[in-house]
């Protein structure tokens, strides 16, 4: 029986974070779309590369 594909796969997640990695507003806008952590994401990409990263990989590893 195969296994039934969800949002929430760890593919998905994995592909998330390699995006977060490179963009991390994209990987913020893939998860949760236009919402305050988007924005916050992108203030925070403005500012420091790096605090976007880890912003963006703690928004997909919590959801």
């Amino acid at each position: 029986m195969p296994l039934a594909r969800t949002n929430d796969s760890l593919l998905s997640d994995v592909i998330k974070i390699i995006l977060a990695v490179i963009l991390p507003p994209l990987g913020v806008f893939f998860e949760v779309g236009l919402t305050k952590h988007f924005w916050i994401n992108i203030i925070l990409t403005i500012f420091g590369f790096v605090p976007g990263i880890i912003h963006a990989v703690y928004i997909i590893a919590t959801r």
